[in-house]
């Protein structure tokens, strides 16, 4: 017999977890490296998906799109012939920028494993 479940003294959850929604928005396939490359500056999608090469245009495509949905993003229609768009990063995205950084910092480590980790903590 488990224990009896106790009652939440908290009245009412937030109405969104801003830690659910912004991991939502990176655990998206490809979403934390199309961010990272638009970090640079303002690319065109030919040359993000040059950028991401295992990337296919479809799922580029959905993702521009639910970044610029999620403000983001802003894409701009440039006056070219054939019609081309450009995409850059709003204040919003800029954030997620050192966010994003931190991240790879910690990858980069569990990629050398835990031996490199121990050494590190010796010196």
């Amino acid at each position: 017999m488990g224990l009896p479940l106790r009652k939440s003294k908290i009245d009412a959850p937030p109405p969104a977890c801003p830690l659910t929604e912004c991991m939502a928005l990176l655990r998206g396939a490809w979403a934390p490296n199309v961010i990272w490359y638009l970090g640079a500056g303002a690319r065109r999608f030919g040359e993000l998906r040059h950028d991401i090469p295992r990337i296919s245009a479809r799922v580029l495509s959905a993702r521009l799109h639910e970044l610029e949905a999620k403000g983001v993003i802003t894409r701009r229609v440039l006056a070219t012939s054939p019609p081309s768009a450009e995409y850059e990063l709003t204040d919003l995205g800029e954030e997620l920028i050192p966010a994003i950084k931190a991240i790879v910092a910690v990858g980069t480590k569990l990629k050398e494993g835990p031996h490199a980790r121990r050494k590190a903590l010796r010196k």
